[in-house]
């Protein structure tokens, strides 16, 4: 399905008669072409279809106005994911995209039409930790520092002014909307919620990872891999593995009033 480009979403690959959705939110300050490998391997091992996210300000929507808080985001992403409901959707974030994530699946779990397969959280805190350790406001050498912290910037690009100039104005955007992020603990979700963390982020430890088993009343498990914040870059097969391992467990019996 082609897409204008200012829609939220953006489908790499599409799949023939699909068997499920995984909904992919980028990072702060990242875009939806970061899920664009996972979306081929997907595609060929499970016949799961990706739909990335592609937030405003960045890429082929560098024009669209940017500002919107959290909430806001998993709403219009939500308004948009009508036309692919006819397959169960799954959801992963990685980062600022957990928690945007995280509010979509509670939008999709309250819809009659969708039915929501499960939850797959990365490299972030639960949302009531977030809340109780905000983020600090951060002019553009913090912005520079924090990207070199968490390593998914080549360090040569961050000495380039042109690049900073394109990669700033959003990832500021990103980061101001996680400061003003509030969670609200009810409804939980009923579904499976499985957080991935890498051994040594310096954004979220693995005990921290765990509290995210307080979203949901259905099933929680957790997963860890060897690497930093962009583990699933480093360690990417064995990301796509562990993705592709749970997309295939879903359950053997959807609700029909969903489906129909």
């Amino acid at each position: 399905m082609k897409l204008p480009n200012d829609s939220w979403l953006r489908c790499f690959h599409t799949v023939p008669d699909p068997v499920a959705r995984l909904v992919c939110c980028p990072h702060a300050g990242g875009s939806a072409s970061t899920f664009f490998r996972l979306s081929g391997e997907l595609a060929d091992r499970a016949r799961v279809e990706v739909v990335a996210v592609q937030y405003p300000g960045r890429q082929d929507r560098r024009e669209a106005p940017t500002g919107l808080g959290i909430r806001a985001m998993a709403t219009r992403i939500v308004d948009e994911l009508s036309a692919w409901a006819d397959r169960p959707l799954s959801v992963f974030g990685h980062s600022m995209g957990a928690t945007v994530g995280y509010e979509l699946a509670r939008l999709l779990e309250a819809t009659a039409t969708t039915v929501l397969d499960r939850l797959i959280v990365s490299g972030q805190r639960s949302p009531e930790q977030q809340c109780r350790r905000p983020m600090a406001s951060l002019d553009d050498e913090g912005l520079v520092r924090e990207l070199v912290l968490l390593g998914g910037t080549y360090p040569e690009m961050l000495g380039d002014s042109d690049v900073l100039k394109m990669i700033l104005p959003p990832l500021r955007a990103d980061y101001t909307a996680l400061r003003a992020y509030r969670h609200r603990p009810e409804p939980r979700l009923s579904r499976p919620v499985t957080a991935l963390v890498g051994t040594s982020d310096p954004k979220v430890t693995v005990d921290e990872a765990v509290d995210w088993s307080d979203v949901t009343h259905g099933p929680f498990d957790l997963r860890i891999f060897e690497g930093g914040h962009f583990y699933l870059e480093t360690r990417r097969e064995e990301f796509a593995d562990t993705v592709t391992g749970l997309l295939a467990a879903r359950p053997l019996c959807w609700p029909k009033s969903k489906l129909a």
